[in-house]
């Protein structure tokens, strides 16, 4: 939203939050919309506990849920037994990827030079201890290192036109030891390498207003010196799980063959206890599960929590990856819950990854309508666990609240910047939504036929460094 280390990131609304379409701003049930619920709707809604939601939340955001760590692995035990304890048959899904640990210390040492550095650490970045000469290599393309001698040296480069990786790689087969990159604006500078690369060394990156200090120090003082030390980076094999919890049809008699999947992930970034990212969606998630055990219906309705989300939706591929042609055909939605809690964010949307309405929304319009008055906003994102199953063909879409809190993605993201009004806004709206379907009573609509269906890069946006 996911953020993002992030290979697919939230869309637009991150970085361009201003732009999205208002979204209707989430309201308790009101007398005037009372007689819209039918019986339906309250079985699905009625035994919905915030309080429930909001303890789950506490305990999950204790700490960093960071992807195949210790504390996941919690998580994990947590989802399981709750689940189990609702009288579900839960499945515990193992996957393996390549992920990065990041840095214990990052240091830049710049004798003489008497302002305070604060480095900072690129995803994927390597360990080293380097002390060298610096050089000022321009942006770092290959015509800068054609024009300077980076051979055994530290060359500074700014931010722009290609890659950090890039940049970090013309330097090294110019021969430097090491890179210092420094933002092309405002404020400090973080970002990710996109994967492990032999050719990498070590490097840091610093704020535009700190790397513009550095050079003024550069060509002030010949012979300059530094020294960058980076240690307990390293990139390996690493596991994560995704965890589901299966509601079968109440009949067999009565069995549709249809599937709806409620997910969200449960992991977080590095040092973000990620009440809102994503604790929330995970939590609510959780009370869905228990809300519906024992409601009559006639579809199977699948509770997801997916890890590795924050690494590039992984534990969704992997889970749509795993899935049978005939099982992708009996999943007829995916609704995802990622950011559905936070008191400083703005108003709901429901966002597909085209824009486009499908079966999601149009059941999130239809009782969102009944509960609030008026249908959540229709939005468009390509950036979270929805995206692998519209890519398999499945009418997917996201629950987010737009624009998003300033401190997402950071240490503030606790539980004391939680709403239980938009919690519970969320649960109601997605349980009467699910149930619509999934009861006995309703007539479906015959589904259209599942197409794969390739996600266009306008749909992706480049996460906002902070």
């Amino acid at each position: 939203m996911k953020k993002k280390t992030i290979a697919l990131t939230l869309t637009a609304m991150l970085a361009v939050g201003a732009s999205i379409p208002t979204a209707v701003i989430a309201k308790p049930i009101e007398a005037g919309y009372q007689e819209a619920l039918d019986q339906f709707d309250q079985k699905a809604i009625r035994k919905i506990d915030v309080d429930r939601i909001y303890n789950h939340i506490a305990t999950l955001s204790e700490e960093p849920r960071v992807a195949g760590t210790d504390v996941e692995n919690r998580a994990v035990d947590y989802l399981r037994e709750e689940f189990e304890s609702y009288g579900y048959d839960v499945a515990v899904q193992p996957f393996t990827y390549t992920g990065y640990t990041e840095p214990t210390r990052i240091d830049l040492n710049v004798p003489g030079f008497d302002q305070g550095l604060n480095p900072g650490n690129f995803t994927y970045g390597v360990s080293g201890d380097v002390t060298a000469g610096l050089v000022d290599a321009g942006i770092g393309s290959p015509a800068d290192f054609e024009r300077v001698d980076a051979k055994g040296k530290i060359a500074v480069v700014q931010r722009g036109e290609f890659s950090f990786a890039d940049k970090i790689v013309n330097a090294s087969e110019a021969g430097a030891a090491g890179v210092i990159i420094y933002n092309s604006g405002p404020g400090a500078l973080n970002g990710t390498l996109g994967g492990h690369d032999d050719r990498l060394i070590p490097a840091v990156s610093l704020s535009h207003e700190q790397g513009q200090a550095l050079l003024k120090h550069v060509k002030a003082n010949a012979g300059s010196e530094a020294r960058i030390v980076v240690e307990g980076a390293k990139t390996g094999e690493h596991v994560s799980h995704n965890v589901i919890a299966t509601k079968h049809p109440t009949s067999k008699k009565k069995d549709t063959g249809e599937v709806i999947v409620i997910g969200s992930h449960m992991d977080s970034v590095p040092g973000a206890p990620g009440a809102n990212d994503n604790a929330s969606g995970t939590s609510v998630t959780l009370e869905l599960a228990r809300v519906m055990k024992d409601l009559p219906s006639d579809t199977e309705i699948r509770f997801a929590s997916f890890g590795a989300e924050e690494l590039g939706l992984i534990g969704s591929h992997h889970y749509v990856n795993e899935l049978s042609e005939e099982e992708k055909d009996q999943i007829i939605a995916n609704f995802n819950l990622d950011m559905v809690g936070s008191r400083d964010a703005g108003d709901l949307m429901v966002a597909s990854v085209d824009g486009e309405p499908n079966l999601v929304t149009e059941l999130t319009h239809k009782s969102s309508k009944k509960l609030n008055g008026e249908p959540t906003t229709l939005g468009r994102s390509g950036s979270s666990d929805h995206v692998p199953f519209h890519q398999a063909g499945i009418p997917a879409a996201l629950f987010i609240h737009s624009p998003l809190e300033p401190w997402y993605h950071t240490p503030q993201d606790t539980l004391d910047k939680i709403s239980k009004e938009k919690l519970l806004d969320v649960a109601e709206i997605v349980a009467a939504a699910v149930y619509d379907r999934a009861r006995f009573d309703n007539q479906h609509p015959k589904n259209k036929k599942r197409e794969e269906t390739p996600v266009p890069k306008e749909a992706f946006y480049e996460q906002s460094i902070r």
